[in-house]
């Protein structure tokens, strides 16, 4: 069959709280698709989500952090990276 998309159903565990957060949303489905697809394009490109790092990412953000710093921007209070390189913008 020509064109045809091959879909795959997934399923998971949520506890009783969110559970009755969801039953609210009218398309459960769509909202969770969207939800996951909004995680994944915003995943952290270091960690990859998983919200640690491991021993050897770990010895490379100290090296990264040699020369740049975590700062919080004073307009809308979320951390960004400043690279204090000898010669950078």
């Amino acid at each position: 069959m020509v064109g045809k998309r091959k879909e795959e159903i997934i399923t998971f565990k949520v506890d009783e709280a969110l559970a009755s957060e969801l039953k609210h949303i009218p398309n459960r489905s769509q909202f969770i698709r969207d939800a996951l697809l909004s995680a994944l394009k915003n995943e952290c490109p270091v960690c990859h989500g998983s919200g640690t790092l491991t021993p050897n990412q770990m010895k490379h953000w100290q090296e990264f952090a040699e020369r740049h710093r975590v700062v919080a921007c004073d307009d809308c209070n979320e951390t960004y990276l400043v690279c204090d390189a000898t010669g950078a913008q």
